[in-house]
C-alpha cells in the first residue's frame, strides 16, 4: 500500500509561481511512475504531467508545456510540480498519483494506469 500526501497549494496571482510536492509512504517509491492530475469545478479530472520511475522521461499536457516542470527525488520519496506563469484557468484541485510499472523510462498518462491517489491540494490563481 502506498499513501500519497500533496502539499504546496494556495492562492497566487496570475503570472505567479507555486511548487507542489507529493510525499509517498513506503520503500518502493522508485517502482512507480508518478503523475499530476487536476480537476476544476464542474469539469472532469484531467492529466497534467507525468514522470518515469527513473525521472529520465517526462510528459505534459499541451496547456502547461513550458510553464510546468515535473521532477522527482527517489531518495526523498517525493515528486514535485513546479508551476510558473500561472493563469486563472490553472485553478483546480491538483492530485498526485502513482502507478506501478516494471519499465524504468515509461510515462503513465491515463487514469487506468495509476494505482494510488492523493487527497488533492487546491490551487487558486486570481486574475
Amino acid at each position: 500500500q502506498v499513501q500519497l500526501v500533496e502539499s504546496g497549494g494556495g492562492l497566487v496571482q496570475a503570472g505567479g509561481s507555486l511548487r507542489l510536492a507529493c510525499a509517498a509512504s513506503g520503500r518502493t517509491f522508485s517502482s512507480y511512475g508518478m503523475g499530476w492530475f487536476r480537476q476544476a469545478p464542474g469539469k472532469e479530472r484531467e492529466f497534467v504531467a507525468a514522470i518515469s520511475r527513473s525521472g529520465g522521461s517526462t510528459y505534459y499536457v499541451d496547456s502547461v508545456k513550458g510553464r510546468f516542470t515535473i521532477s522527482r527525488d527517489n531518495a526523498k520519496n517525493t515528486v514535485y510540480l513546479q508551476m510558473k506563469s500561472l493563469k486563472p484557468e490553472d485553478t483546480a484541485v491538483y492530485y498526485c498519483a502513482g502507478g506501478f510499472t516494471r519499465l524504468q523510462d515509461i510515462v503513465l498518462v491515463t487514469f487506468a494506469q495509476y494505482d494510488y491517489w492523493g487527497q488533492g491540494t487546491q490551487v487558486t490563481v486570481s486574475s
